[in-house]
């Protein structure tokens, strides 16, 4: 397995490989996290690593003391066991700075990655992490065709929901792996949910996990006042 050692980034929800991330940094941990990453090579990848939150806040939380500026911030006194143990490497497309000093991100979810080991003594987390393989699995051809149908299904559900004409249907991709983690982000799970799908160990068992979700939702959401709008290829910006 091949192992790196990235500075970590962990917010409240799961990025996915292939899936477009925007970050809006304006914390002076993660401006210096950014600053490093300006400061490569030109032609070398920017990469991090994004980790969903477990158990704490992605804004480190103000105190009587003033706003926390530990590396750590907001995750407790041993930041690892405050964050989900599988997560994905990000790339940094563009970065553009603003004139309060902050930056506006955008990066694309790249590998998944197991984390082996955190550190918190710099201004910024980093973590030693091990890139996890990606497997097909059995089946994972005849499960994806019944997963786009599904989240036909589901689409037009919430298409209605939100009072909205499905005017367009959007060409799904004809590869298991990549349909599976396009479901993944464009459905509306909790954390949790999206955490263990984006854990499965091949495309098939992702696959097989999302088929129940996706009749499950698509049976419910009819029920639910107003449901926000989902765009397939972006997750919402995040503050951090």
């Amino acid at each position: 397995m091949v192992t790196a050692r990235l500075p970590l980034f962990p917010l409240s929800s799961a990025l996915f490989p292939g899936l477009v991330l925007p970050l809006h940094i304006f914390e002076e941990r993660y401006r210096a996290l950014v600053g490093d990453l300006l400061a490569l090579p030109e032609d070398a990848p920017r990469r991090f690593a994004v980790v969903a939150i477990k158990d704490g806040t992605e804004v480190a939380p103000t105190g009587p003391d003033g706003v926390d500026t530990t590396a750590g911030a907001g995750l407790g006194p041993d930041p690892a066991k405050a964050l989900y143990q599988v997560g994905c490497v990000a790339e940094a497309a563009t970065i553009g700075e603003r004139e309060d000093g902050g930056f506006e991100l955008v990066a694309t979810g790249t590998t998944r990655f197991r984390l082996l080991s955190v550190d918190a003594t710099g201004p910024y987390l980093t973590a030693e992490v091990e890139e996890l393989p990606e497997e097909q699995g059995e089946g994972a051809g005849t499960l994806a065709a019944g997963v786009a149908r599904a989240f036909r299904t589901y689409q037009k559900r919430l298409a209605g929901a939100q009072d909205r004409t499905l005017v367009t249907v959007q060409e799904l991709p004809d590869d298991p792996s990549v349909l599976s983690y396009l479901v993944a982000a464009a459905t509306i799970f909790e954390t949790p949910a999206k955490q263990l799908l984006l854990e499965a160990p091949d495309t098939a068992a992702r696959l097989a996990a999302e088929l129940p979700l996706l009749r499950r939702e698509a049976a419910v959401i009819g029920k639910l006042p107003s449901l926000p709008a989902v765009d397939l290829t972006r997750q919402p910006a995040s503050l951090n």
